[in-house]
């Protein structure tokens, strides 16, 4: 009697702790990309959808190598005339929801380079008086502290990022430093930076690279292409970067569908698997992709 006791509380201690790693496993989150389209909405608006755990203001495309560093928010306002600091207020509302709020520099199109550990050091100062903890008087976003910065970086040169998050982490060790990589592995501009261990968050470009973005017909090429992210470099989390509709990329798009039956379960596997990335806001406002998604990430 005793004997069974034990074994019936055993047994619903396991299927509890089976079920709590089969839910823990099921918490992902998704990043959205916001900044790139004035028809996109408001930052606050993105935020107040509840849809996201991380919205990364785009872009910082100007910085390094002596170059007067600029932001480039689209139609949303004009950093000429410092009119981008009304978005303080919509930063902080964000914040308010407990979304972490992070700028992008780099992109696919912009004019940067990190020419020496200097002038990585120079970039970070920047980065962190301009953006984050740190004082100055033309904060081009406004008062409002972001929680890190994101490299998105697609070109000028690969040398020197891995310095670059070492001084802003050296600012201060809470600052988020997340990445946005190719998925041929490893990438080609920021793949020595991701060895450092100084990374939280990398959300890997699954799209605009068929030899590894997800295909139906050679599935096992974007599984192998996962498996080798999530165990080739020190980052706390791997995310699957999606485009958020058909027309957000020239490829890669998943339909929900296949997301959630096909893809999400695989890469679910992982220790490492943080959630789902989408580019862009714009796109997902057309498509409503992250509320299809959002309750199996």
């Amino acid at each position: 009697m005793k004997m069974e006791l034990k074994s019936t509380i055993s047994f619903t201690f396991f299927s509890l702790l089976v079920l709590a790693l089969a839910n823990g496993s099921n918490a992902g989150k998704i990043a959205i990309y916001w900044g790139q389209n004035g028809n996109e909405g408001t930052l606050a608006e993105a935020c107040a959808t509840g849809n996201y755990e991380y919205v990364i203001i785009a872009f910082l495309p100007t910085f390094g190598d002596g170059q007067t560093p600029m932001i480039n928010l689209a139609g949303h306002c004009d950093p000429y005339s410092n009119g981008c600091t009304g978005l303080s207020s919509d930063i902080k509302s964000c914040q308010a929801k407990g979304i972490k709020v992070l700028l992008s520099i780099g992109g696919g199109a912009g004019s940067y380079s990190i020419a020496s550990t200097k002038d990585a050091n120079s970039v970070a100062t920047y980065l962190w008086n301009n953006f984050l903890g740190g004082k100055s008087s033309s904060r081009p976003l406004g008062p409002a502290v972001l929680d890190g910065i994101d490299f998105d970086i697609e070109g000028g040169s690969s040398q020197h990022w891995g310095d670059l998050a070492r001084y802003l982490k050296g600012f201060n060790k809470k600052v988020y430093i997340t990445a946005a990589p190719q998925c041929p592995f490893p990438d080609a501009w920021i793949g020595n930076a991701l060895t450092t261990g100084l990374f939280d968050y990398v959300w890997v470009q699954f799209y605009n690279n068929p030899p590894c973005q997800y295909n139906p017909d050679a599935f096992m090429n974007f599984e192998d292409a996962w498996k080798q992210w999530t165990s080739g470099i020190p980052a706390n989390k791997i995310f699957l970067g999606l485009p958020a509709s058909p027309t957000a990329a020239g490829s890669g798009f998943i339909s929900a569908d296949d997301l959630t039956s096909t893809v999400l379960p695989v890469i679910k596997g992982s220790s490492k698997y943080g959630g789902v990335m989408l580019w862009s806001r714009y796109d997902d406002v057309q498509s409503g992709y992250s509320s299809s998604i959002k309750s199996h990430v």
